[in-house]
Formats: structure tokens, C-alpha cells, sequence
């Protein structure tokens, strides 16, 4: 069965009934795709600092200790020990542009999804899930518990977000350093948008990512990227509310369109690059078992 049958937010039952299709329709079958082995999709080179050597070939250049190699002359890094009880932070963008998308499967379904999954498979083991939720302002921070019921709380909050002010700018740097001053224990730290953001986001998104353990998931709409030739249409902007009427039939209007919608995602791809985060996008479109079966496949990869 897939996945992608759900129906809109607002038509959602129960957070019971959202756990309960998730259960059935994805994490039964990443069960079986995974054979239970979320080790490379949820951890990297491990979260508590063990000891120091000599740097070798092919060791991560991220955990160079750049004070004892000064000291020493040689370079040195710092090897971890993954725990067996990890706590992990979702970071959710839930500005006004997290609602575009199909109506039955707006990018803020995917997200509900994407994170009522994970925290899913991350408790089942004993593990820890909060959550800080951002709208155009930190809107909420949810404490970090295990169980079913933390799962629970979560996709009841998610279901029901803040409010979301219109004509208020998007800046995710505001989240990102909510989260610095928040997180005082190395963590597992997923940060979910569409990065539709005023600039500034990448440094603290850098000083994030040295603390902690972060994986980036960008959710997209491929009517984000290239428009259909639909005529006359009047187009919104989801975070200003400004309208404006545009002729989708014109090719060139769309190749402009197009380039620089790729243009954004070359610029954030070298954001997130120069930070040292994975990137991972996650389309409306795509099936969300095999969106994050790939996941695992590239973290294994680029370890």
C-alpha cells in the first residue's frame, strides 16, 4: 500500500490514527527494507568524546582537536563512543511556505510524517525525542521523553501548529540559535524545512553542526521548481500574502522561473556544504519508506 494516500491536515483524525497508518504503511515495511538496521541512518561516527590519537588516512577532518595538534606538532583526533540512549531534537520550519504543495499532500504533511516515523523508530528503543517549532518565531519547545505517548504529543502538536502571522519573513537563523543556547548535551539533531529563509542561517547552522550530530531535510514541491503551462494564473506568496498574475504559458517566463529556482538550490547546497551537513531532500512526491530508505543508503555511503 502506499503511503502517499493520506488525507489533508485539517481532515486528520486522531494523533492515534496518524500513529496508527504510519505504523502500518511505513515503519512495518522500513522494518523489513532495514532489517532493523537504523544504525546507519540515525547515527554518525558516534556522540560522547572517548579519546585522542593520531590522525590517519581517511579519519574525518571535522574531528581533528586542532589545540593538541598545535601542542604536539602532529594531528590528532578525537574518537567517540556511540551510547545506546540518544537524545534527539527535531528543529521544524513551520512558516506559512511549509503549506504549499497538492492539497492532500502539502509539504507540512510530509513533515508531519517524516517526524512522527523517526521519533517512532528513535523511542521504540528507549530513546529520547523533543522538538522546538518555529513559525516566524520560536513558537514552542517540546522537552525531550521517550514512549509512545512523546510520538503522540508530537503529531497532536504538529496537527495543530501556532499561529503562523502573514507578511511575517522567514529567518530559520532564529531557530538554529534557539537551539545552540538550548542544547547543552551532544545530541541527534534533525533540522526539517523548505529553507525558503532571509540569510544569515549558516553560521549558527555551523556551530550546530560541531556541537552536535545533524542531518538536514529539505522538503520540496516540484511546482516550486518548474511551473506547468496552466495559462493566466495568480500566484501567492505564502509568507507576504502579495499577489501577483502571471502567464505560465509563456516559455520563457517558466525557463526564468526554472533557473532561478535552480540557482537556489545550488546556493543552498553550497551553504549546507561549507557548513559540513548532509543535506537530504524529500519531495511531495516521493514515497516517504523510499525517501528514507535513500537516507540510509547515502549516510552509509558518505561514512
Amino acid at each position: 500500500m502506499n503511503d502517499q494516500t493520506v488525507a489533508p491536515l485539517s481532515e486528520q483524525a486522531t494523533p492515534e490514527r496518524v500513529l496508527h497508518r504510519l505504523d502500518w504503511r511505513v515503519v512495518r515495511r522500513l522494518d523489513g527494507l532495514l532489517q532493523g538496521d537504523y544504525h546507519t541512518l540515525f547515527y554518525g561516527t558516534g556522540l560522547d568524546f572517548a579519546d585522542l590519537r593520531e590522525y590517519q588516512a581517511r579519519d574525518d577532518i571535522r574531528h581533528i582537536d586542532w589545540n593538541v595538534t598545535a601542542r604536539m606538532d602532529s594531528p590528532y583526533v578525537r574518537q567517540y563512543v556511540e551510547e545506546r540512549d540518544v537524545t534527539a531534537w527535531f528543529l521544524l520550519d513551520l512558516s506559512l511556505s511549509m503549506g504549499f504543495g497538492a492539497e492532500a499532500r502539502p509539504k507540512e504533511q510530509v513533515l508531519v510524517d517524516f517526524v512522527a516515523t523517526l521519533a517512532r523508530l528513535l523511542t521504540r528503543s528507549g530513546n529520547r525525542v523533543g522538538a522546538i517549532l518555529y513559525t516566524n518565531r520560536v513558537a514552542q519547545t517540546i522537552p525531550p521523553r521517550s514512549g509512545r505517548n512523546q510520538v503522540l504529543r508530537l503529531i497532536r502538536e504538529l496537527l495543530q501548529p501556532p499561529e503562523r502571522p502573514l507578511g511575517a519573513a522567514t529567518d530559520l537563523g532564529v531557530l538554529l540559535t534557539a537551539a545552540l543556547n538550548a542544547l547543552k548535551r551532544r545530541s541527534l539533531v534533525f533540522v526539517v524545512s523548505d529553507f525558503m529563509s532571509e540569510p544569515g542561517w549558516e553560521r549558527p547552522l555551523t556551530l550546530l553542526n560541531r556541537r552536535h550530530e545533524l542531518i538536514a531535510v529539505r522538503l520540496w514541491d516540484p511546482h516550486e521548481v518548474e511551473l506547468p503551462d496552466a495559462g493566466l494564473i495568480v500566484v501567492e506568496d505564502a509568507e507576504t500574502g502579495e499577489q501577483l498574475l502571471v502567464d505560465t504559458s509563456n516559455p520563457e517566463f517558466r525557463r526564468r522561473f526554472y533557473e532561478v529556482a535552480q540557482q537556489r538550490e545550488t546556493q543552498l547546497k553550497e551553504l549546507t556544504r561549507r557548513a559540513g551537513v548532509d543535506l537530504y531532500g524529500l519531495s511531495t512526491e516521493e514515497e516517504l519508506v523510499g525517501a528514507i530508505v535513500r537516507m540510509a543508503a547515502l549516510r552509509k555511503k558518505r561514512r
